[in-house]
């Protein structure tokens, strides 16, 4: 391996180090509690160090929502590849989507809620992001009905999920009846 190869592998493992350092801190703290400042003690490198990764906490929000994004996309598409129906998948998919959010409340902010400098639905918009929109649209795009443009359809049940997932976590709704509210959605808007 060359110089230059394990300078780039290094540098590599410190922005991973750096990103989960964040949204450990974050899931355990809050946001507020991110600073460059604290992620520079807890990694264990110079405040410069992590600035050359990122310009400030913005950057690592954005990080952050790039990978949790990847990885709700993988919870979704997990869950609906196991059921057998169409409904059966859309239902699939909205408990693994407001599963994801319960279980990564931190990473669903900075996914949705906080500022990470990402743009959502445009040309410039981020792979992980169109990955993410993809995976509920693999599923919801069948169940929209006729006369119903896939991608509008699965943008008003993403904005529902995304509507029972902050309620509930803002203590808006009562977290026991969530799977019934999930249940309810699937049953009114996708036609099966």
């Amino acid at each position: 391996m060359s110089v230059q190869e394990r300078k780039q592998r290094e540098r590599a493992e410190r922005e991973r180090l750096i990103v989960a350092t964040a949204r450990e801190l974050a899931e355990q703290q809050g946001w507020d509690a991110v600073t460059t400042r604290r992620l520079a003690e807890r990694i264990e490198y110079s405040q410069p160090v992590l600035y050359s990764h990122f310009r400030g906490k913005r950057e690592i929000i954005g990080a952050v929502a790039l990978e949790g994004a990847a990885e709700m996309a993988a919870a979704v598409r997990a869950a609906a590849s196991t059921a057998e129906s169409p409904r059966a998948r859309v239902a699939a998919l909205a408990r693994a989507y407001l599963d994801f959010a319960e279980r990564n409340p931190a990473v669903y902010d900075a996914m949705f809620q906080l500022d990470g400098g990402l743009a959502f639905a445009r040309e410039d918009t981020p792979e992980p992001l169109k990955d993410a929109f993809a995976a509920l649209l693999e599923s919801l795009g069948e169940v929209a009905g006729d006369g119903v443009h896939p991608g509008l359809f699965t943008e008003v049940f993403w904005a529902s999920l995304h509507g029972l997932a902050t309620l509930t976590r803002a203590g808006r709704l009562p977290p026991q009846d969530t799977a019934q509210r999930a249940e309810l959605l699937v049953d009114r808007l996708a036609v099966v």
